[in-house]
């Protein structure tokens, strides 16, 4: 359990904060199943507000449409916890916010939620990137093991080692 306390992930966020900070470049997040973890991981941080603008939670359909501007056809035809919505939640938080750099996060945490195709512990990442005019979004699809916790705190893992491995 180590990789996954507190200091730990901190220790990650940390890492890639100081690349984010001499680029001179600025970080948002959108998150569903982690709650403001990832928020709450970077903000630990003292001085991060210089490369940290802002969190989304956007828990709900309905707050993924509002405040990103996730389509609704999207969460119809796919879902809220699939490969189009984290895409599409990225690129959102990087224009809502007007940061350099978005991470996003959708899942089922549990221990309720699962469904046929969609087991406890499924959970979509996306990283979006903006590098001049052009946007750059990548995903990935993790199962994850474990109780709530353990699951929201391995996507937190995952999430800033996805941010680490970006290149600016």
């Amino acid at each position: 359990m180590t990789a996954y306390t507190d200091q730990a992930l901190m220790r990650l966020a940390t890492r890639f904060g100081l690349r984010l900070g001499r680029a001179k470049r600025s970080l948002s997040a959108a998150e569903s199943c982690t709650g403001g973890f990832i928020a709450k991981t970077i903000t630990d941080i003292s001085g991060s507000s210089r490369w940290f603008t802002e969190g989304f939670v956007t828990y709900s359909n309905q707050a993924k449409h509002d405040r990103l501007g996730v389509p609704n056809s999207i969460l119809r035809k796919h879902g809220a916890v699939s490969e189009a919505t984290a895409r599409a939640m990225a690129a959102g938080a990087l224009r809502r916010a007007r940061t350099d750099v978005a991470v996003a996060v959708t899942g089922i945490a549990g221990p309720g939620g699962g469904v046929p195709g969609k087991p406890v512990g499924t959970v979509w990442l996306a990283w979006a990137q903006r590098q001049g005019r052009r946007v750059t979004v990548a995903a990935e699809l993790r199962h994850f093991r474990g109780d709530r916790d353990a699951v929201r705190r391995k996507t937190v893992r995952a999430a800033l080692l996805g941010l680490t491995r970006l290149r600016f």
